[in-house]
């Protein structure tokens, strides 16, 4: 049978299977199922349409958010069905769409992760994954199986960490980055991901009505603006020709560019890469 803590909570509409342990004061919340060998510590929620399931221990305290999946077999064609493990620590957060499958027998057999974690939504921890304590995981990192993530390290969004890869402690990786090498304890890591312009928008332009002589003024403007052989004229200086140039023309679309560029930003604007590199 299940066994079930004083004051525990569970939602007529979950299924908990026999042989699962809900600890005291844990929440089961609508439509949630959790598998016959799942344990949930003390004060263990699980908000509504979670799935927990295999040889998974969610430690007291931990909070997992809807359509999460926890323990499912792990994602590698050499798993034969061993009885291998997820073990997820103390106070740590599991945001929506998370998935994290239990190990294999060529990986020690466990996927942890540690205390007091923000596992932030659309992540995955494949197979085997060590996460340390006080770990950030942005929206939809993706960790390859064996990888080691250190105490303290924040993982920037949309990232993936290939298999075998190792972070040390209290490292951040920026976001958008394809992590392939170790990275060292304290280090600061991420992908050249420079945005570059390729051009306007043409297509769009004329699906919205855009007449010609309307599309090639813009090109000129665009030609104008961003020259690019920058090692004889800056973008400052094509800025200012540019706005000097258009400045009576009645065509709004030019004057959005210019004063887009000019509007105060934090960000720097996208610079165009030459037609022989597009």
């Amino acid at each position: 049978m299940r066994t079930v803590s004083g004051s525990a909570e569970v939602h007529e509409t979950a299924i908990v299977s026999d042989g699962a342990t809900i600890g005291r004061g844990a929440y089961v919340g609508p439509y949630c199922c959790v598998g016959s060998d799942v344990i949930l510590g003390a004060n263990v929620r699980l908000e509504s349409h979670v799935v927990v399931t295999g040889l998974t221990t969610i430690g007291a305290g931990s909070s997992v958010y809807p359509f999460a999946s926890l323990g499912q077999k792990p994602q590698d064609l050499k798993y034969k069905g061993e009885k291998s493990r997820l073990e997820i620590g103390e106070n740590t957060v599991i945001r929506e769409y998370v998935t994290a499958n239990t190990g294999t027998e060529n990986g020690g057999m466990v996927t942890k992760i540690g205390d007091n974690c923000l596992i932030m939504a659309y992540c995955h921890i494949a197979h085997d994954c060590i996460i340390g304590n006080n770990v950030i995981m942005v929206n939809g990192v993706n960790l390859s199986g064996h990888v080691v993530v250190g105490d303290h390290v924040i993982i920037g969004g949309m990232s993936a960490v290939k298999q075998f890869i190792r972070i040390g402690k209290y490292a951040m990786i920026g976001g958008d980055t394809g992590v392939d090498r170790d990275v060292i304890p304290y280090g600061l890591a991420r992908s050249n991901r420079l945005t570059a312009l390729r051009g306007l928008n043409i297509i769009g332009l004329k699906r919205n009505g855009a007449r010609a002589d309307m599309i090639k003024r813009m090109m000129d403007a665009y030609r104008d603006l961003f020259d690019y052989d920058y090692e004889l004229v800056s973008f400052t200086d094509n800025l200012q020709a540019v706005s000097s140039k258009y400045s009576d023309t009645e065509q709004q679309e030019i004057k959005e560019i210019i004063d887009f560029i000019k509007s105060t930003s934090k960000n720097p604007v996208c610079t165009a890469v030459a037609p022989d590199e597009r």
